[in-house]
């Protein structure tokens, strides 16, 4: 018999050569086993044909970038990993109650890892996801890690190595099933792999369509399912119940093989199955006082009928899988940032502003905030979800009037495969469903269409949703806070916005101050700004004067650019020639308008023209440029250097990939952006995507699409690290 050929490929070379060195173990009798990675580079150009390709979900950003490097007539499939059970014993040996640290390579993997723990029961413990990067800011002394002992803080007392994480059982049979090598899966060292793997969910349905030539793979499956399975064939007589099935039904299964289903589970519809061939959607039985989830679908060979399975999902098990998923769907980056602490101010009006909404966080009821466009309410709307019960749920804020009409209903309430033109595979869950046991807030929400006011009153009284283009009722428990700096009132009489809608969202209504009516907290504020820009200036009292009696249209938004404006300047007191023009002319009270001062972006100083040209007025570099890199700085004091402002910007860009890659990361281009502004590097949104498009055609970077982030590839590194 010939050799399979079997491709491994993964991001890591450690983790690679773990997952091959399994696959060899029970394969290498029948196959040759080839490892790839990204990181060295050898995963990259187009891969020698193999009879299946097995690729880590890291390796590629995309299935568009698999197919670039994959032959497309190959077979490929998702490596799978879980834990093994010795492994699983050591952490049940940690005391109930402590905090442990799990730490990994990324927050991603970190955090996917602790919610298939707790799947397999490991809920006794605390675990913090820990990462490169991540900061410790809880008293721990013990961390477990998948052989990353690296990232694992020195400080940390006892450290738990659990090793590398092992490929499923699962993926192993899928494997065997791929490449025809069932046989395999009887023998002992298959056997023993199994019972040393903890094992997860496997898809059923994928299985059983082999299972009338494989008798004995099936019986495997059958034990290694979660779920309680129940089979009948065409008679209706029960021929397989497995362990799970055993436990929920109670019944001994060597006791009912081979008598009617209709005699031992009168309230399983398995005939009405077998009659219609048609699947029965789940449903909720009581059974042996627990309720229980039962769905049956039929088993069609040619169009007739040769049996049924039932599926018994014990209900809460069913409800915390759905959490679980609905936590590993929203990736990253869906919670709450701010708390009521991180509202600045100490004038009455915003005292009485953040007592009132503390006791509304404490409700289950929708708030409504109001206020001038750049008041705070989305800081206000992350503070009451922190100070609610839901503050470990997601938090999910989206700009109603900033989505077209057209995708803010599917945005929302997501859809079902083939709803619409363009409608992703397998359909997609929508904000509401995202936004389970938390809170969703919705931005500018007079926005909101007719249509969707109506659907939006539903889930209010109803808490439940449907997806576009869907027939399923799916019960959601939502908290909305909503925001408006229109006045719903008048939109109501004007019969834009729905009065039965109004009164619904209007149950606990507050109006955020604007900053006009904030007193001296302008003053706060402009330090804590002042602050995180990195900025060195005082406010001269003309200044104050003037900006104490300036309306603010912009309130703390505006003012964040005020502050901006002032560290450009340069100087280190700020006069009335300082303050940017669009402010006076706004608010010109009686002042002659002045020039704008000239900007040099490259040092980080601004000067008037008028100053540089009074004689012995020297330039004075600003702290910014003493302590910047000799490439950040201008021209004329880089030692001669002839870099031009194109140049810094893409040797900059590089930088942050360099930073991200020894993470072990992505990074976005917003992220980019946010260190250029953090080292006063003067470079916009489009240079930014110019750079890395220029990066990507050289292969020095591969672009991930959406919010991926970019990730620097081999030659990438090189030449950051051979750099002039």
């Amino acid at each position: 018999m010939k050799k399979k050929k079997i491709s491994i490929i993964s991001l890591d070379p450690r983790a690679g050569a773990s997952y091959a060195g399994e696959v060899e173990s029970l394969f290498g009798e029948y196959a040759d086993i080839s490892m790839f990675n990204v990181m060295d580079g050898s995963a990259m150009g187009k891969l020698e044909r193999a009879d299946l390709f097995v690729v880590s979900t890291d390796a590629y950003g995309s299935a568009e970038e698999v197919a670039r490097h994959v032959p497309m007539d190959c077979q490929t499939m998702a490596v799978e990993v879980s834990f093994r059970w010795a492994e699983l014993r050591k952490l049940k040996e940690i005391p109930a109650g402590s905090k442990v640290l799990f730490v990994n390579m990324t927050q991603t993997m970190a955090r996917e890892a602790i919610a298939q723990l707790n799947q397999f029961g490991i809920n006794h413990i605390q675990m913090i996801p820990f990462y490169p990067g991540a900061v410790l800011e809880e008293e721990v002394s013990i961390a477990v890690t998948p052989d990353e002992m690296r990232y694992v803080p020195e400080s940390i007392e006892t450290k738990i190595n659990l090793g590398q994480r092992p490929c499923t059982s699962g993926m192993m049979i899928e494997i065997a099933l791929r490449l025809g090598l069932e046989k395999l899966l009887e023998t002992e060292k298959f056997q023993s792999y199994f019972q040393a793997i903890a094992t997860s969910n496997y898809s059923f349905d994928q299985m059983f369509s082999r299972s009338i030539r494989l008798e004995s793979q099936f019986h495997i499956l059958m034990g290694i399912l979660e779920d309680g399975i129940i089979g009948v064939n065409e008679k209706g007589e029960i021929f397989a119940c497995n362990k799970r099935a055993e436990e929920i039904t109670k019944v001994s299964a060597s006791l009912i093989i081979g008598r009617r289903c209709d005699e031992v589970f009168s309230y399983l519809p398995f005939l009405t199955c077998l009659m219609e061939k048609k699947p029965v959607p789940a449903k909720i039985n009581r059974i042996n006082g627990i309720n229980v989830s039962v769905e049956v679908v039929p088993v069609l060979r040619q169009g007739e009928c040769i049996g049924a399975f039932a599926r018994l999902q014990k209900f809460n098990e069913v409800e915390v899988r759905q959490n679980e998923l609905r936590s590993q769907l929203l990736q990253k980056g869906h919670v709450a940032k701010y708390s009521f602490d991180d509202v600045i101010g100490e004038s009455d009006a915003i005292l009485r502003t953040k007592e009132v909404l503390k006791r509304m966080a404490a409700s289950e009821s929708p708030v409504l905030l109001i206020g001038e466009t750049g008041t705070g309410k989305e800081l206000f709307a992350h503070a009451v979800h922190r100070a609610s019960r839901r503050k470990d749920g997601p938090f999910i804020a989206i700009n109603v009037a900033a989505v077209p009409e057209n995708l803010l209903e599917s945005e929302l309430f997501g859809y079902e495969e083939g709803a619409f033109t363009g409608a992703k595979k397998g359909g997609r869950p929508g904000l509401f469903e995202f936004s389970h046991k938390g809170t969703l807030f919705l931005d500018e929400v007079e926005g909101m269409s007719q249509a969707l006011q109506i659907k939006l009153l539903r889930v209010l009284q109803e808490r439940e949703i449907m997806r576009v283009g869907g027939n399923r009722v799916i019960n959601i428990d939502v908290r909305i806070v909503a925001a408006t700096n229109e006045s719903l009132e008048q939109k109501v009489e004007e019969g834009s916005f729905r009065r039965d809608l109004y009164y619904r969202l209007n149950t606990l209504p507050i109006v955020i101050p604007p900053l006009a009516e904030r007193g001296e907290d302008m003053f706060r504020i402009i330090d804590r700004f002042r602050e995180e820009l990195g900025g060195s200036f005082d406010l001269t009292e003309p200044v104050k004067e003037f900006l104490r009696n300036y309306s603010w249209p912009g309130n703390i938004r505006e003012l964040r650019n005020v502050v901006e404006y002032f560290i450009y300047t340069g100087h280190e007191h700020i006069t009335m020639e300082d303050l940017p023009p669009t402010v006076f002319r706004k608010h010109g009270a009686g002042l002659r308008p002045v020039t704008a001062p000239l900007m040099d972006r490259e040092a980080g100083a601004v000067r008037n023209q008028e100053k540089d040209t009074v004689p012995g007025n020297d330039r004075v570099k600003t702290s910014a440029e003493d302590k910047a890199p000799a490439w950040k700085k201008p021209a004329a004091e880089s030692q001669g250097s002839q870099i031009t402002g194109k140049e810094d910007a893409f040797w900059f860009v590089l930088e942050q990939l360099y930073l991200a890659s020894e993470e072990q990361t992505s990074i976005g281009r917003e992220r980019i952006l946010m260190k250029a502004r953090e080292c006063h590097i003067p470079i916009s949104q489009q240079e930014v995507r110019n750079i890395l498009t220029e990066l990507a055609s050289r292969g020095l970077v591969r672009v991930g699409r959406g919010r991926g982030g970019s990730r620097l590839m081999p030659a990438g590194r090189q030449l950051w690290e051979s750099r002039p």
